[in-house]
């Protein structure tokens, strides 16, 4: 009590950081005999007291503040009537009798801010005295208000007044049917069925909307009822609400003359504008479709953007699927428009699962295709073939091999005949394209040939590793080193001496996977931690470090005095990971180096190794003045500590 006089004194005070510090801690104490000063406050032209003054009085709460700020809506002030409001808006609940008495005030301005307050009150007290005001109040804004206020209360209780509500004039029409459709009660659904007869178009058009969100099934057959009399641009609004509530699906289990009356009542409405119409078209069509359906869904498709449109066109491509295989898909395959035959394409792809159907169907329009379409929806077709085409169909893909030569065609082609068939019988047709322009199609075919294996290919890779190229021995080499190295050591051993430094690299890993036992191919890979060429190193030192070996200790403790810096990074993970104590001296030597990353890394492998001289001089590191490296050191410490835990 002592506390709220001090603070009643301050709201007095004539210096206005005295009286807005006042006004802050009134609130902070809950101090309600400051509500009248704090509501006094709100009125003065200084935005730090409003601000302390509001917030305090939204704190205190309770009827006292209710009272104090309702006679602040009569202002002719609007920012004070505003703040009045947003204040009672949060803490009216705490004295609705003061709020509904003033639901029939003589002012109709106080009537329509007591009507928007009650909607935020969440109290079902509030709904009677808003019903009451939007069935009897002469103001139309008053019962627009009201109308508003009982939708954001959302209480199945405000749905009879709402209802009869709908006979009010269009403007409160609009409100009310809102405020329906957030309620959702299934009485409603009647009145605005019913109001629909005597509603203009707007009126009308949203409430078929509300009747769709609503999602109530009982109004299915209304709607139905009202379709073959309503305006196109009106029945295409109910076309969306039927499906909206049954889903698609549940369009199968309509009467076989509702389901064909409405197929073609989808059909109008997928040349509405309106994009969720013609969302809602397509999807009722997926269900009871047919050839008009297909063409005219793979036309909207094809006008859509494959990037911007992206999410839509997937749905739209997966109902057109559900269609199935129809005159009209096969049409668009080869429609000169190749945006249409592109998505035909894809939707093809979508009917029969991963592989093509029992009937070969599926591949089949697709192969017939090919040959009668451009490159673009060529690359395409090949695309979707390669996935899911059967080895019956190779004769096909050979026939595309020999006659074909587009790039990417090709690697389609070779991946399904060599990476997936592995079809020995096309060795001598897929080899030329080792020497083909593109470096992408040189890998497919490699790695097609890799696939195949067999002795003809080994042999063939290993002449070519005669040859005066340098792409045709590494090639040879990496070929040979993955399909099995062991039986082709002497020309991996030669490769190794190649003047080409990618041929040496990829010889030393063809060694590294030749044999279980790290004895058979150790010497020569050690021959190689001295090539001149710091990416041959760099590989050795990365196999030494995942093939790890006590034998080569030395070697990667040596390779922390490289001249390259990769070279000597990989080596410190390596002998960190194995928690090497033995090289703690030369590690501790790098913490000297001028390139931080190498610095940071040696800290790193310490920290895992750890011991007395790895946390002390890291300890050292700590004092340094560079705030990255200090960090790092700290953090290592704590590893290190952590560990002993």
């Amino acid at each position: 009590m002592a506390e709220c006089k001090e603070f009643l004194r301050l709201l007095k005070s004539d210096d206005k950081e005295i009286v807005r510090e006042g006004a802050f801690r009134a609130g902070e104490h809950d101090c309600i005999e400051a509500v009248p000063l704090l509501a006094e406050l709100l009125t003065t032209n200084h935005l730090g007291i409003q601000e302390a003054a509001d917030s305090s009085l939204r704190k205190i709460g309770g009827k006292a503040t209710v009272q104090a700020v309702l006679p602040l809506l009569r202002s002719d002030d609007a920012p004070v009537r505003n703040l009045a409001m947003d204040i009672l808006r949060e803490v009216g609940n705490q004295d609705i009798g003061s709020l509904t008495r003033l639901i029939h005030d003589e002012d109709p301005d106080i009537r329509i801010f007591v009507a928007d307050i009650l909607g935020s009150t969440a109290n079902s007290l509030a709904v009677e005295p808003l019903c009451d005001a939007l069935l009897k109040d002469p103001e139309v804004n008053v019962r627009y208000q009201a109308a508003v206020s009982l939708g954001e209360l959302g209480m199945e209780e405000a749905a009879p007044c709402l209802n009869k509500a709908m006979k009010d004039e269009e403007w409160v029409q609009y409100s009310v049917i809102e405020a329906l459709t957030k309620i959702g009660h299934s009485s409603s659904v009647d009145a605005l069925v019913r109001a629909l007869d005597g509603a203009s178009d707007l009126v009308a058009s949203m409430i078929i909307d509300a009747l769709g969100e609503m999602g109530n099934v009982k109004a299915v057959t209304m709607l139905l009822r009202r379709m073959d009399d309503s305006a196109t641009a009106l029945r295409n609004k109910i076309v969306k609400a039927v499906v909206r509530i049954l889903g698609g699906k549940s369009l199968t289990l309509l009467s076989e003359d509702e389901r064909e009356k409405f197929r073609q009542y989808l059909l109008v409405a997928l040349k509405d504008e309106d994009v969720d119409i013609q969302d809602a078209a397509i999807q009722g069509l997926a269900y009871v479709g047919g050839e008009k359906a297909s063409r005219g869904i793979l036309q909207i498709a094809g006008a859509l953007d494959q990037d911007r449109d992206q999410e839509r066109l997937a749905v739209i491509l997966a109902f057109l699927a559900q269609i199935g295989l129809t005159d009209a898909l096969k049409a668009g395959v080869l429609d000169e428009n190749p945006e249409v035959a592109r998505v035909a394409v894809q939707t093809v792809a979508q009917i029969g699962g991963d592989a093509c159907d029992e009937n070969g169907l599926i591949c089949g329009v697709l192969k017939e295709a090919f040959w009668q379409v451009g490159l673009y929806i060529q690359r395409q077709i090949i695309s979707v073939l390669a996935a899911r085409a059967s080895v019956e169909e190779k004769d096909f893909f050979i026939r595309v091999l020999e006659e074909h030569k587009d790039g990417t065609v090709l690697k389609s082609v070779v991946y399904m005949l060599g990476e997936r068939f592995r079809l020995a019988e096309v060795v001598d047709r897929v080899f030329p394209l080792l020497d083909h322009q593109y470096d992408d199609v040189k890998e497919a075919a490699l790695e097609a040939l890799i696939a195949i294996d067999g002795p003809e290919v080994h042999e063939r890779f290993a002449a070519m590793f005669a040859s005066e190229n340098p792409v045709d021995r590494l090639m040879s080499t990496y070929a040979l080193g993955k399909m099995g190295p062991g039986s082709h050591g002497g020309i991996l051993a030669a490769a190794l001496e190649d003047e080409i430094p990618d041929i040496r690299k990829v010889a030393v890993e063809a060694l590294a996977s030749a044999a279980e036992d790290v004895e058979d191919w150790k010497s020569l890979l050690l021959t190689r931690l001295g090539d001149e060429n710091k990416d041959v190193r760099l590989t050795v030192i990365e196999i030494m470090g995942r093939i790890y070996d006590d034998s080569f200790i030395p070697y990667l403790i040596e390779a922390l005095g490289d001249h390259d810096d990769w070279v000597r990074i990989r080596a410190v993970d390596a002998l960190g990971e194995h928690q090497e104590a033995s090289a703690v001296p030369e590690l501790i030597g790098l913490l000297e180096s001028q390139n931080n990353f190498v610095v940071m890394k040696a800290m790193e492998a310490l920290s895992q190794i750890g011991g007395t001289s790895a946390f002390r001089a890291l300890l050292e590191i700590t004092n340094s003045d560079e705030y990255e490296l200090a960090s790092a050191a700290e953090e290592a410490i704590a590893r290190i500590q952590e560990s002993q835990e």
